[in-house]
């Protein structure tokens, strides 16, 4: 028993000093993982500083790349501004260039159209120029025939001239002889009477007043003149053109009779007096029957004399 105890204390006496070398150890393995642990802390700290730093760096970077990138998108939004300006004007520019392209080519299309008519007017310019040719020839050759022409017609008016002039000179003759019979034939009655180129009747003499139908002396008178009137036509030659105008004239005094106004009143009494003559034998190509009213009248007075001597009925043998 004492021996197993003694046997026992040495065993575990000679186990310490392994023990204690496996401490040794043991804390020596944990110093140098320990050492190892704080050189890597160390290193570390030491890289985690200079990555500290470059991430600061970086960080100042990106914040100065943020500013450009600010600076970049404002600046890109202004040019997008401008991109979209320009493609408005653009846009007008290929919208004007199309208009013009459209207007050059009806210009153009004008222009070849101009072109073939102006081609076409030469081609009748030039048939014109041959045709005023050929007319200028041919004017030369008949000018001297025109010439002649020109001649004649001169010494046809010249005759035509003197052979109106006789005409007239005729008619005036007759014209003449007829006043001179009816100035013998009527020269004592009242209210006739030869003024110039007329022989005047005042309306006294054939109508009653206000009436367009022949008093009977009125009628007679009448029948005279177309008498006298009868003997000298039959003298005028056919070829003298004469008319014998019949001119009603009224005064200014308002008309109370069946006529509207002094126009018909006028115009009646010449009308009757022609349809008497040609009753009476004169050729109704050779009487004419015109109504004035009172517009021309011979006195301007106002008294009872000066429109007695206005309302009256003339007579003028003229040519046509």
């Amino acid at each position: 028993m004492a021996r197993r105890s003694r046997r026992s204390i040495r065993s575990e006496l000679n186990a310490w000093p392994g023990y204690v070398d496996a401490l040794s150890t043991l804390l020596m393995v944990i110093i140098f993982v320990l050492l190892v642990f704080v050189l890597g802390q160390a290193f570390l700290s030491v890289t985690l500083n200079k990555r500290q730093q470059a991430l600061d760096q970086l960080e100042r970077e990106v914040a100065k790349l943020g500013q450009m990138l600010s600076l970049e998108k404002s600046h890109t939004t202004a040019l997008q501004g401008e991109v979209a300006s320009l493609h408005k004007a653009h846009d007008a520019d290929v919208a004007t260039a199309t208009s013009l392209t459209a207007q050059l080519n009806q210009q153009t299309s004008e222009r070849d159209s101009a072109q073939a008519h102006a081609t076409a007017l030469d081609d009748q310019v030039a048939q014109l120029r041959a045709q005023l040719a050929a007319i200028s020839a041919a004017l030369e050759v008949t000018e001297n025939e025109v010439h002649d022409r020109d001649q004649k017609i001169s010494n046809l008016g010249m005759q035509l001239n003197v052979a109106l002039a006789k005409k007239v000179e005729q008619l005036q003759q007759y014209r003449s002889e007829f006043f001179g019979r009816l100035r013998s034939v009527m020269q004592d009655h009242k209210g006739i009477q030869i003024v110039g180129d007329r022989f005047v009747f005042q309306s006294e003499v054939l109508f009653p007043v206000g009436s367009a139908e022949l008093s009977p002396e009125g009628e007679a008178e009448i029948k005279v003149l177309a008498k006298t009137l009868r003997q000298v036509a039959a003298q005028i030659p056919p070829d003298v053109p004469w008319i014998l105008r019949v001119d009603g004239h009224a005064d200014r005094q308002p008309i109370h009779t069946a006529f509207p106004s002094n126009w018909e009143l006028s115009s009646a009494r010449a009308i009757t007096v022609v349809k008497l003559l040609i009753a009476e034998g004169i050729d109704p190509h050779h009487l004419a029957a015109t109504g004035f009213s009172d517009y021309q009248p011979l006195d301007h007075g106002t008294t009872a004399e000066a429109l007695a001597h206005n309302r009256r009925i003339e007579f003028r043998l003229t040519d046509r």
